[in-house]
């Protein structure tokens, strides 16, 4: 018999606090970076990676790197880097921006697996346009911890969202947003962020009711922002953008990784009230906007800089970072920051006019570095 994808009993499993990171990556033409449905041709030519895994993705021009379980976030940017090369020897170009900055609607073929065709029969043309991510699992000690880490991930989302910030062109045009991947996920169902759950069984009774009402086969296409994952025993954060430099994506991993260990570990009596699902999206909406830039609401409501934000979220990740050896990640943060993230990059790369042909260049030359 099945195993109930809810089942609370992997949690805890393995080691707590371990590390698994997922990348989605646009697949061009190593020349001119224009985007090219050529995962077939990628996994005809692809060597079985030592560590790790390469996966098809929805769209023909994507492909997904998964790291095996990691320890620290070293690690798992050592893995993330064999695998990109392994990508790369295939002879295809990759890009990582939240979206491709030239490619057309209709442009992306999707990808012929079953659950594939099944999410272009749900969606329709809402996944017209590939959107690519950085997903980061948190393994967690028990089900209840895993709770207490995603309403407590729920607060950072705004932040973390602005930090990641890497797609400001779509369509061949500046959007005049940080990420227009936020934006254009916005049209997916259940791609927001949930409330705040009692405790496992609040939240296993609320999958199962929305499984049936979007008549989906599991909690696996709630494509929310984060979520326990019950299957894996982590909690995944889904919001990032991926990043084309990789000194952004330790960054990031590194505060997602310290975040969730000190939200597991909190003391109950000490955790502040849960943020509304509106008030979250609402914030989340002004990060995708504005990225680094954006003024965001403290744990009062009050619109603050990210940049004060950041400053704050790192007293509190700095105790679990050096617990998890990746205080030295961390800290590169403040750099990604003062850049203007993944959005600021893209713009200096492509100049004012824009040049979107020494955007791709540079894209591809951040995308390849390993």
């Amino acid at each position: 018999m099945d195993r109930d994808p809810l089942d609370p009993g992997r949690f805890g499993e393995g080691a707590p606090f371990s590390l698994g990171v997922e990348e989605e990556l646009h697949l061009v033409d190593p020349i001119t970076g224009a985007l090219r449905n050529s995962g077939g041709l990628v996994f005809e030519r692809l060597d079985p990676p030592a560590r790790g895994e390469i996966e098809r993705e929805v769209h023909a021009c994507q492909v997904e790197l998964i790291t095996d379980v990691c320890a620290t976030v070293g690690e798992a940017m050592d893995v993330l880097a064999e695998l990109r090369r392994a990508v790369l020897a295939t002879g295809a170009g990759v890009v990582g921006s939240g979206t491709h900055p030239t490619a057309l609607e209709g442009d992306a073929e999707i990808t012929q697996k079953e659950r594939y065709k099944l999410v272009r029969a749900l969606l329709g043309d809402a996944i017209a346009t590939p959107v690519s991510a950085l997903h980061v699992h948190v393994g967690m000690p028990d089900a209840e911890s895993a709770i207490r880490a995603f309403n407590g991930m729920r607060r950072h989302l705004p932040l973390l969202e602005a930090l990641s910030a890497n797609a400001p062109f779509r369509h061949g045009r500046d959007t005049d947003l940080a990420s227009a991947r936020e934006i254009t996920l916005r049209a997916w169902p259940r791609s927001g962020a949930p409330r705040a759950m009692a405790d496992y069984d609040d939240f296993a009774a609320f999958a199962r009711r929305l499984t049936a009402v979007a008549d989906v086969p599991d909690y696996t296409f709630h494509w929310w922002k984060l979520r326990p994952h019950p299957k894996l025993g982590t909690v995944e954060i889904r919001a990032l953008d991926i990043q084309a430099a990789p000194a952004h994506t330790a960054a990031l991993v590194a505060a997602v990784h310290a975040l969730a260990r000190h939200e597991a570990l909190a003391d109950p009596g000490s955790i502040p009230p849960a943020p509304p699902p509106e008030i979250v999206e609402e914030a989340c909406f002004r990060a995708a906007r504005n990225g680094v830039d954006a003024l965001l609401p403290d744990a009062e409501y009050r619109l603050r800089p990210a940049a004060e934000l950041l400053e704050a979220t790192l007293e509190l990740a700095r105790p679990s970072a050096r617990e998890l050896g990746c205080a030295a990640e961390l800290d590169g943060l403040a750099a990604l920051m003062e850049t203007g993230g993944g959005a600021g990059l893209q713009r200096r790369a492509a100049g004012p006019a824009p040049d979107l042909d020494a955007l791709l260049s540079r894209l591809m030359e951040c995308s390849a570095v390993g």
